[in-house]
């Protein structure tokens, strides 16, 4: 199976390597880049998507936050922002520029490496990357001479309001434009989408998505990416009539 690759953004060589020989040991290819614009510039000459890109914030020239941001115009790999800046306002303005996920310097080697195969475990499953996709044992809506075939019925896109969600493809579409999510946005969608009606509290998206135990400070991830999903799904964000707002409770798509 091909090992997934993993991009390192920092412009202190010792991090580097540190956290190259740590995730190198867990099997992955490593490639580095001293500063956010030779970032770029391997993202857009790789022959292949990166499976994580783990991104420092203070650097020369271009910062984390600016790198995301342009990374996120070519690429839904997952970003992982290491920092020693660890106000609530720095991790809102990470999230806000792309990020997946923050992790505060100094971090322990064991949360990196969790943190880094949740991410990675995460893009694989949600784009279909070296994981075969789980089909259901027998579709209702296949007839009985499809199964003793063998054959699955395709699925049938998800329509909701505006959007089109397309499962086999892991896209969505509005009015018929094809939306650039992240993959946690496109889960994230696709779970309340799924379960319409049904209240979802910060701690049940936060542990359905990112399928590791809610922490202090989620509900905040939680509530960045919404918003986020909300800028590019809704036609009027501010007024959002897809993906509501409990009060209290949390949030759901009606």
């Amino acid at each position: 199976m091909k090992k997934s690759r993993i991009l390192i953004v920092d412009d202190n060589p010792e991090i580097r390597e540190i956290i190259h020989i740590l995730l190198e040991g867990e099997g992955y290819d490593i490639e580095e880049a001293a500063d956010g614009q030779s970032a770029l510039h391997q993202i857009e000459k790789s022959a292949s998507d990166f499976d994580l890109i783990i991104l420092d914030i203070m650097m020369p020239g271009l910062n984390g936050y600016q790198t995301c941001t342009r990374i996120r115009k070519s690429s839904n790999a997952p970003i992982l922002f290491l920092s020693a800046r660890t106000k609530d306002s720095d991790k809102t303005l990470g999230f806000s520029s792309g990020g997946d996920d923050y992790l505060a310097k100094p971090f322990s080697y064991n949360e990196l490496v969790s943190r880094a195969k949740a991410l990675i475990r995460r893009y694989q499953v949600y784009r279909g990357k070296d994981e075969p996709k789980i089909l259901p044992a027998a579709d209702s809506r296949s007839s009985q001479s499809d199964r003793q075939l063998g054959m699955i019925s395709k699925k049938e896109p998800l329509i909701f309001h505006h959007l089109t969600i397309d499962e086999e493809k892991e896209e969505v579409s509005s009015d018929g434009t094809l939306l650039e999510l992240t993959d946690t946005e496109y889960a994230m969608l696709l779970l309340l989408v799924k379960h319409r009606r049904q209240i979802f509290s910060a701690q049940h998206l936060y542990e359905s998505v990112w399928e590791e135990p809610y922490y202090y400070g989620a509900s905040n991830t939680v509530m960045v990416h919404i918003r986020n999903l909300r800028l590019k799904i809704e036609k009027d964000p501010k007024n959002p009539a897809l993906i509501k707002t409990v009060w209290g409770k949390g949030y759901r798509c009606d």
